[in-house]
């Protein structure tokens, strides 16, 4: 007996609750807003060359990811591969609807540590 794919199945799949609540969150957050004050404090590509960063709203929302289920680095590098909802989320910054995975974890901290740093320097 041959095995059936399961290719095309996403048809027939419904809206989950992870899936709806991250609609109304790409909705209600205001990300350009948000990516306009970290925008100074976000690393970019230096004279020596380098790696590119990640896009600063992709990371956002990577971030927002993060807070909102409870989401260590590690972790949310495994939702993003395991949750079309997720990775669906995290690609709608800039339009794209695609998201490069892995060597998020790195990059995610870094970020962190940048509003971490900036916090504490406000009065």
């Amino acid at each position: 007996m041959k095995q059936q794919t399961l290719a095309g199945f996403e048809r027939y799949g419904k809206t989950t609750r992870r899936a709806q609540f991250l609609a109304q969150m790409d909705q209600i957050v205001p990300w350009a807003a948000l990516a306009a004050v970290v925008e100074p404090h976000y690393p970019k590509v230096g004279e020596a060359g380098g790696r590119p960063p990640i896009p600063l709203e992709r990371m956002l929302r990577v971030y927002f990811l993060q807070l909102w289920f409870n989401l260590s680095d590690p972790a949310v590098e495994e939702a993003l591969y395991d949750s079309a909802a997720m990775r669906t989320f995290a690609a709608s910054a800039q339009g794209n609807n695609t998201v490069q995975l892995g060597l998020v974890q790195r990059p995610i901290g870094n970020l962190c540590s940048s509003i971490w740093e900036y916090d504490r320097g406000r009065p």
